[in-house]
């Protein structure tokens, strides 16, 4: 058996499969090949029959979106390391190989990211994940490459491997047994940031996310969900408060709560005064949707709480009152 699987999660994405399995396949030797797929109601699965029958096809029942799609497919995978992969991944030559080397010989390794750059503009880095995570300590995520809206070129300067505290769901290598033993991601979120709380997660039982640039793979991005729409924004807002729920240490929890609740509000007055109300309305029904599921999410709370999970106190003071807006060490 293969030591590595690919796993695809796909809900109605023919077109996606058709452009970047051939990459998937020509380059991932190593690997075992499959597609996890939500319950599509298109052509997909004909599309992977006829034109990829090497791949394995694992045939959810219905919709479960990211995160329960991912649980309820792994459930049949056995291979030692998982490589989850958007479907509009562009792999690329030897992709696998770094990521096998980390895994081989260093075990307290649990979870790794390649370099993501976009695939609409190959010279920059790609919004979801860019050259490794991290958040500050509110739980606002931001990437080496990557912080809000501002994006930077890949001009060498993150061509490293470097220890990293989330890893982007768009290309996320994790160890099956680690997978297992934090129950896969939070079905909960549905999609957005669960790979966040994966990995914080992990980060509490003491388990080391990397990043490494000797992997690289090219992103579309925003192709099963634009970036600007209102259901994007409420995912984003609801599972951001969810994940600080589950996760902040025991002595901070409700202040920092209390605090990032305030600085959502602030963003919900932004988003009206740029006359998007749908985004403002869709923050509104984060925080209803997240007073729903409290009592649910703090009975998640398991273990110590790690202090240091931050790697600053405030992104969002650094990029708009400092006018920091690339990544600093």
């Amino acid at each position: 058996m293969k030591k590595i699987a690919v796993v695809i999660l796909n809900w109605n994405g023919a077109k996606l499969l058709e452009q970047f399995l051939p990459s998937v396949v020509a380059y991932s030797e190593e690997a075992k090949i499959y597609v996890a797929d939500n319950a599509s109601t298109d052509n997909s699965l004909k599309i992977i029959q006829s034109k990829f029958p090497q791949i394995t096809i694992i045939k959810n029942d219905s919709n479960y979106g990211f995160a329960k799609g991912y649980n309820m497919a792994l459930q049949q995978v056995e291979e030692d390391y998982y490589a989850l992969v958007n479907s509009d991944i562009e792999v690329t030559p030897n992709w696998l190989s770094p990521i096998l080397s980390v895994f081989d010989n260093e075990p307290n390794i649990g979870i790794i990211q390649p370099k993501i750059l976009d695939f609409k503009n190959k010279a920059y880095f790609e919004y979801a994940g860019a050259a490794g995570g991290y958040i500050d300590q509110f739980g606002y995520p931001f990437c080496r490459g990557r912080i809000f809206d501002t994006i930077e070129k890949d001009q060498g300067q993150y061509n490293d491997d470097v220890d990293i505290f989330w890893a982007s769901g768009a290309c996320l290598f994790i160890r099956k047994d680690i997978y297992r033993k934090l129950n896969g991601f939070d079905d909960d979120f549905f999609a957005h940031q669960e790979e966040i709380d994966l990995c914080w997660r992990a980060f509490n039982l003491g388990y080391t996310a990397r990043y490494t640039s000797k992997s690289v793979v090219y992103h579309v991005g925003g192709a099963t969900l634009n970036e600007g729409h209102p259901r994007k924004t409420f995912l984003n807002f609801r599972n951001s408060l969810l994940m600080l729920t589950k996760n902040l240490p025991e002595r901070k929890l409700f202040f920092l709560l209390f605090i990032r609740l305030c600085l959502d509000g602030l963003a919900g007055i932004q988003f009206i005064l740029k006359g998007k109300f749908k985004h403002c309305w869709a923050i509104i029904k984060a925080h209803f949707a997240f007073y729903s599921l409290i009592n649910k999410t703090l009975k998640k709370r398991t273990g110590n709480k790690a202090d240091n999970y931050y790697h600053c106190k405030s992104i969002v003071y650094q990029y708009f009152v400092k006018n920091g807006k690339v990544f600093e060490s």
